[in-house]
């Protein structure tokens, strides 16, 4: 009976918890989030489907009719690609769903009759900020913890209803540089490590992590160069070395005759970095943050600088991504806030098209700047925010006003 009563108290007080947490959350606010939570399940299930059906609906119909996709292998996937649309749609709902729930209060004369009470806008909109931030936690969640994994399992699965090898560990032109030091024979002075290019790895193609149609450029040797091609060549854990099957070397030094070996098998002391490098998928948006460093770094030590600068900005955008629902939770209410608006919601869904249009614009030339290098990554993919909340702070004092 004791633990009986126990157990009874214990139940009681985890439901009585959240129930005085509720409480505690003054009227207005629960009001007012109260307001916004239906307009935001809309808005997510809208813009959901609408870019689930054109991004991967057709496609698998299509896959069903023409190949034979099973369907309940197609639903499968339709599920596992349902949380890479979620993340795109996360921003542009809280954008939707400010503009619809505080126009209707705005036209329902609701917000005039808080203003009376001596509400400022900067108080009432304070609840669409909190959710915001909510969903911009929630984002970062799916984008870095869900997306790359249900991407990768639906393309496993997508592969294996069409017949084809679920192995994705594939690539196409894979380009490593190794670096090393360099000791000058005049002065006999070495070069400090990693500083000096010692080889070029390049292969045709990788799949099943064995690299075919390979040449290998060598540069250590002073005075040397050495040029290696193979069909193949295979990594070996043991030795960590690369082995080379079918293939010729020819040697090349100043003063010397240029010499042409052909071999059945070569071995060549040469790290995991070429393989490292082929594993890294094409697209950030199917890694985590934490691979998104990793590769980084990985093309920072092979001397690749432009795919180093690329992935920086895609590090960044991985956290401007989720904070794009702070940027549209102001906007959208500040523009909701204005007095005398009436929004119904297909004005609402045209308003939110074309501040989104004009938003994800801005990021996509910012982003390509700092590609290419003219900006900082840091600021190619902060920049479309803080203009973005400049012109949300602006929204607010004319609502204000």
């Amino acid at each position: 009976m004791i633990n009986g009563f126990q157990i009874k108290s214990i139940n009681n007080s985890l439901i009585q918890y959240p129930l005085k947490l509720i409480r505690n959350i003054p009227l207005i606010d629960r009001w007012l989030i109260g307001q916004l939570i239906p307009p935001l399940i809309f808005a997510i299930s809208a813009f959901t489907v609408v870019s689930l059906s054109v991004g991967v609906m057709f496609d698998l119909v299509r896959k069903i009719v023409e190949f034979g996709l099973p369907f309940f292998l197609a639903i499968k996937v339709l599920f596992l690609k349902l949380p890479s649309f979620l993340v795109l749609s996360f921003p542009m709902s809280v954008l939707l769903s400010t503009l619809l729930a505080y126009g209707k209060l705005s036209s329902n004369s609701e917000l005039l009759a808080l203003r009376s009470l001596g509400v400022k806008t900067s108080r009432f909109i304070l609840p669409a900020l909190i959710l915001s931030v909510f969903m911009t936690g929630l984002t970062f969640f799916f984008n870095n913890n869900l997306v790359p994994y249900s991407n990768k399992y639906s393309e496993i699965a997508l592969r294996e209803g069409l017949g084809k090898a679920t192995v994705i560990e594939t690539g196409h032109d894979i380009f490593f540089a190794g670096y090393g030091s360099y000791t000058d024979p005049e002065t006999n002075v070495t070069t400090e490590k990693n500083t000096f290019l010692n080889q070029i790895f390049f292969s045709r193609i990788v799949q099943n992590k064995i690299m075919s149609d390979v040449t290998v450029i060598d540069f250590s040797r002073v005075g040397h160069k050495q040029v290696i091609s193979a069909q193949e060549a295979i990594f070996d854990e043991e030795k960590s070395g690369w082995i080379f099957n079918n293939g010729n070397i020819i040697n090349f030094s100043y003063g010397e005759e240029n010499t042409i070996i052909d071999f059945e098998k070569y071995f060549y002391p040469l790290g995991d970095g070429p393989l490292r490098v082929s594993e890294i998928p094409k697209d950030a948006n199917d890694m985590t943050l934490a691979q998104a460093i990793a590769a980084k770094r990985l093309y920072e030590q092979s001397g690749n600088v432009k795919e180093a600068r690329k992935m920086q900005v895609r590090i960044q955008e991985k956290f401007t991504l989720p904070c794009a629902c702070i940027v549209f939770g102001l906007i959208g209410s500040s523009l909701g806030s204005k007095q005398n608006l009436r929004s119904s919601r297909s004005q609402g869904f045209g308003l939110s098209v074309i501040l989104i249009l004009v938003y994800y614009i801005l990021s996509f030339f910012s982003s390509s700047l700092g590609v290419k290098g003219v900006i900082t990554p840091f600021l190619s993919a902060w920049l479309p925010v803080l203009i973005s909340l400049l012109g949300g702070g602006y929204l607010l004092k004319r609502a204000s006003i």
